[in-house]
């Protein structure tokens, strides 16, 4: 029989009983609940997080640096308690458990970290399932699950089919503020059994997976797609969420899976391939299309297609097959803000950065462009450095392969010189991103500084997000926080990033790039 599959997540003394991952890097500005449990990874001590202030932390802080720096956990990492508040002056340095915090003379919102007994366990049967309700992190995603329900699969694998797949959305977490799930069977007739918005906890998904009725008949996969593409994603879709339909295949489908395949993708759905039992070597010429799986996943590189050899013993599979899932980078064929951005960069060149910390903004500021997919028809990227004077290093247009963009942005020489970074925001408007017209939350501006501008960044900043272009201000030693803040675009604190070396400019690459994220699927 099918086991019966609960979740559940405790934290004891904590308002929420859903505990968030995060990385070494998330800033208290990036939480988005006034009191919050966190998991912190191991072994942040390694990063070179900037972290500011003592018992109290200015938000711009890491908060596992933080919570390390309060003795709150260790280098093994583990669950904290966030408590938000609100900005105030002098955040005092000290050096405690290892980790050096800095002096800052104020900041806009605080928050503070104590330690929560956490456990997290999952329950399949009355007896334990060796997963974790925090394995699969940031899984924000529509998900059709495609299920086989022919007469090839039969009633006994394809309960097996309904029980892996509870797994798979237990691991998944979902949820309102994570991935929506969906069913449809394949049969000679499609039909949907619930759509994304039915259920959006795991219990309520797994007693609904438990009701379905197996159907019998042909594996007109094919159709299924079709159906799911045409009436499916039609409702309680999430803009700017990526849409992925799962397939799972029992054998091989009865009907052709390309022209579906071309209408998934053309409508910017994934479609990814989880074939069981594949045919064997005397079944081949039963198999109408033998090429079927090239043609039906969102891009024939790998990794769209995850194969299961039975439906037995498939537990296993299931943090894999997650975990893929919810590499939102990897999925090509969702406009997403992986593929759907303008990304220009304005650099300080002045002589207060000096060569070697000016090869240190190319570092990072190439690291985030690397997380985004560059293409002629995806992302773009251009870049201006400025001193008193303004340097067009290169526009969105020129470098459409990724490879070649990235080599431009390490290859910019440095200016030195003064930092007129007013008129260095109003020339970036007018010659990187006029001329490259954008929907909304499309056109990024990351400004990196390291010092006072001697001209004012208001004006400039207020015309560049009147047409529609976001800033984040990245501020570095004496940068002042009156003029990050002032240039950041609205909310302030999640967009403004600042630390005293230039070596911890790498640690704002991830909270940047899931910045850029939120406001794309915003704004969409």
């Amino acid at each position: 029989p099918t086991g019966i599959l609960s979740l559940t997540c405790r934290a004891s003394g904590s308002d929420s009983s859903v505990t968030t991952p995060i990385t070494c890097t998330t800033r208290g500005a990036d939480l988005t609940e006034e009191k919050q449990l966190v998991l912190c990874p191991p072994n942040c001590t390694l990063w070179r997080v900037s972290v500011f202030g003592s018992q109290v932390y200015a938000a711009v802080s890491s908060v596992c640096g933080a919570a390390v720096h309060q003795g709150v956990i260790r280098s093994a990492g583990g669950p904290v308690k966030v408590h938000k508040l609100q900005g105030r002056h002098n955040y005092l340095g000290s050096y405690s458990h290892g980790v050096q915090s800095q002096a800052l003379s104020r900041w806009t919102s605080s928050f503070t970290v104590a330690q929560s007994v956490h456990t997290a366990h999952v329950l399949l049967s009355h007896s334990r399932m060796p997963m974790s309700c925090s394995l699969i992190p940031d899984c924000q995603m529509e998900i059709a699950l495609l299920l086989d329900s022919s007469n090839n699969i039969g009633q006994r694998r394809f309960n097996l089919q309904k029980n892996f797949i509870s797994k798979l959305a237990v691991m998944l977490r979902i949820g309102p503020n994570g991935p929506h799930l969906g069913v449809v069977q394949a049969s000679d007739t499609p039909r949907t059994e619930f759509l994304l918005t039915n259920y959006t906890q795991p219990k309520d998904v797994v007693f609904a997976i438990k009701g379905i009725a197996y159907l019998g008949g042909n594996t007109n996969t094919g159709k299924a797609i079709m159906h799911t593409v045409e009436s499916f994603f039609q409702t309680g879709v999430r803009r700017g969420h990526p849409r992925v339909i799962v397939v799972f295949i029992d054998g091989w489908p009865s009907d052709d899976l390309e022209d579906a395949a071309v209408l998934a993708r053309e409508s910017g759905i994934n479609v990814f391939l989880v074939p069981v039992a594949k045919p064997a070597l005397e079944e081949l010429g039963m198999v109408r299309d033998k090429d079927y799986m090239k043609k039906a996943v969102c891009k024939d590189n790998g990794y769209f297609t995850y194969a299961i050899p039975s439906w037995f013993g498939t537990t296993k599979h299931v943090k894999p097959l997650a975990q893929k899932l919810c590499s939102v980078d990897q999925l090509l064929c969702s406009k997403t803000c992986y593929n759907s951005v303008n990304l220009g960069f304005l650099i300080d060149g002045s002589s207060s950065v000096g060569e070697g910390n000016f090869r240190l903004i190319l570092d990072f500021i190439t690291s985030v462009a690397r997380s985004f997919d560059i293409s002629d028809i995806g992302s773009r990227v251009g870049a201006v450095q400025f001193t008193y004077d303004q340097r067009m290093e290169f526009n969105m247009y020129d470098y459409p392969v990724k490879e070649d963009a990235l080599g431009a942005l390490q290859g910019i020489p440095y200016m030195s010189g003064g930092t007129a970074t007013g008129d260095a925001v109003a020339y970036a408007t007018q010659n990187l991103f006029l001329a490259r017209k954008a929907g909304p939350g499309r056109n990024f501006l990351i400004v990196v500084t390291d010092g006072q501008s001697y001209d004012d960044v208001r004006g400039p900043a207020l015309a560049a997000q009147k047409e529609g272009i976001t800033i984040y201000s990245v501020g570095v030693a004496w940068a002042p926080m009156d003029d990050l803040q002032t240039m950041a675009s609205e909310p302030k604190d999640s967009h403004t990033f600042f630390t005293r070396e230039f070596t911890g400019l790498q640690q704002f690459q991830q909270p940047l790039v899931r910045g850029i994220c939120r406001d794309f699927t915003e704004a969409n």
